[in-house]
């Protein structure tokens, strides 16, 4: 699995793994304790793999930041979420250097980081690059997602 069915849903912690399309809406599954949940249509939900991060010449994906994190650490952890916000802002500044730092909050790097290291020791980000046929299932699991709305 890669981050391409990975989930965040609004005003539910952690991250989730897209499981299966119902009628009125999909089956999510927890990474965090593996608990399945049922979402409706009507909830707020984003596929990681189409968040991007606003830098000054553009946009990068958050897979590719997460790559860049790995590859800073050796596919280990990164820094907690909880330290200071300078600290984090200079974290991933050495991360990604061009990043807009009037667009980009540090609410915005918590999260990065957070979901980077619930995503880690499972196994899902990694320095390597990602593979090529990798980026093909998105667009059918958010058209799947967004064409019953």
């Amino acid at each position: 699995m890669s981050i391409q069915k990975i989930l965040s849903i609004s005003g539910k912690p952690g991250l989730y793994a897209l499981k299966l399309q119902t009628r009125t809406g999909f089956v999510a599954e927890s990474l965090v304790d593996g608990k399945k949940i049922t979402v409706g249509l009507r909830s707020n939900v984003s596929l990681l793999s189409e968040i991007s991060i606003y830098t000054y010449d553009g946009e990068v994906r958050l897979s590719e930041v997460f790559t860049a994190i790995a590859k800073k650490e050796d596919n280990g952890p990164a820094i907690s979420h909880k330290e200071s916000n300078d600290k984090l802002t200079d974290y991933f500044r050495e991360v990604l250097p061009d990043f807009d730092e009037d667009r980009v909050y540090a609410s915005d790097i918590k999260k990065i980081l957070n979901w980077y290291n619930m995503l880690q020791p499972k196994g899902l980000v990694s320095k390597d690059e990602p593979a090529e046929g990798e980026g093909e299932e998105a667009p059918a699991a958010e058209a799947e997602v967004k064409s019953e709305e």
